[in-house]
């Protein structure tokens, strides 16, 4: 279907991280704990990067670090010193004295790249970053830190400012395309002729799925701004089978759909705006719907898992979390569903499937 260009580096890369990497066993124990607190040095010097665009100035060949500086106005000395420490650790490559290459790393800050995470690594650096760095009061309170540094919550601040939605909203879309793979070719969508993708942003993820499946009928369910924002910039490309539509899913979805798609949605909010959404769903739904949740299923032993630590981000973004498939299985039968099934992907990500009681 001219994919293959697409998906083959997202199935070398294995789409996202698994785990977080173990750390040797010979390194010393005061020497890791060190190299783990310092973590965020490196994050912030990818965000740098990432915002000054230099990925894509290497895209044609290596450049020397004063040209560079001169193409994105930063301080040439400084920047030879960003660039240098990145090269260090395999982002970027550093060649001869004064010059700097993509590195395999490097690729993947590109905009325009398939897996691009240039977005998404510019909205982790600005307020995922801020919000985190105000961790403890979430933990002290069990409120989200978000509200506290922005003074107003994650989408209230989202709306009020277009350039941290435009990266945000890009960079849940890059994520999405990603991980679109790895649900479809998880989950089996057949029987089903018409799907909405409740809180489904630019309709990255849905695009995909009408891809692969010519037969199906899509809706794009998200709030008015996003759905302006979206078929402004030309995202309602796929005409009579796809549709947008604007609401507010606290109140309401749109009627009589096979399957309601919730893909990173749930674990945004606590378990009362949970059963809500998923209350609103299912009061949509006809009695051969189901819904699929496409989120992280953290496990219940101690095994090193990215949904735990994503989880803590959740905390301090919005008051949201991660859930294990208890946790789920409380929420759902609250909603009014019985869980029918979790079909782990090649992603982080599992698509827990549910139906109406």
């Amino acid at each position: 279907m001219g994919l293959w260009a697409e998906m083959k580096p997202l199935l070398r890369d294995r789409l996202f991280p698994l785990k977080r990497p173990a750390t040797k066993e010979e390194q010393p124990s005061a020497a890791a704990l060190f190299q783990m607190a310092t973590g965020y040095w490196i994050s912030q010097a990818i965000y740098v990067a990432a915002k000054l665009g230099i990925a894509d100035l290497l895209k044609d060949g290596p450049q020397s670090y004063l040209t560079l500086a001169a193409r994105t106005g930063a301080d040439a000395p400084s920047l030879f010193r960003l660039m240098r420490a990145l090269a260090s650790v395999g982002i970027f490559s550093h060649v001869g004295e004064d010059c700097f290459a993509l590195s395999r790393l490097a690729e993947n800050l590109r905009a325009d790249a398939t897996a691009s995470l240039r977005a998404m690594v510019i909205t982790i650096g600005e307020i995922h970053y801020q919000a985190c760095g105000n961790l403890l009061h979430s933990v002290q309170t069990g409120s989200p830190a978000f509200d506290k540094t922005f003074g107003a919550s994650l989408f209230d601040y989202l709306r009020q400012n277009v350039g941290a939605a435009d990266a945000f909203n890009q960079g849940m879309a890059n994520v999405a395309s990603m991980l679109a793979y790895a649900v479809l070719m998880a989950y089996d969508f057949e029987g089903i002729s018409s799907i909405v993708d409740v809180g489904g942003g630019k309709g990255t993820l849905v695009e995909k799925i009408l891809q692969f499946n010519p037969d199906m009928r899509g809706t794009v369910f998200d709030t008015a701004s996003t759905v302006e924002g979206a078929t402004q910039l030309g995202y309602n490309a796929w005409g009579k089978r796809c549709s947008y539509v604007a609401g507010d899913f606290f109140s309401s979805v749109p009627q009589g759909a096979d399957a309601y798609l919730l893909s990173g949605v749930i674990h945004d909010w606590d378990d009362d705006r949970a059963i809500r959404i998923l209350g609103n769903c299912r009061r949509a739904m006809t009695r051969n719907s189901r819904v699929l949740l496409v989120d992280m299923v953290v496990p219940d032993n101690s095994v090193n898992c990215f949904s735990k630590l994503l989880d803590l981000n959740m905390l301090v973004m919005t008051g949201g979390r991660e859930r294990t498939e208890t946790e789920f299985r409380t929420v759902l039968d609250a909603s009014g569903y019985t869980l029918t099934k979790i079909v782990p992907t090649m992603a982080p990500q599992s698509v827990i499937e549910a139906v109406p009681n």
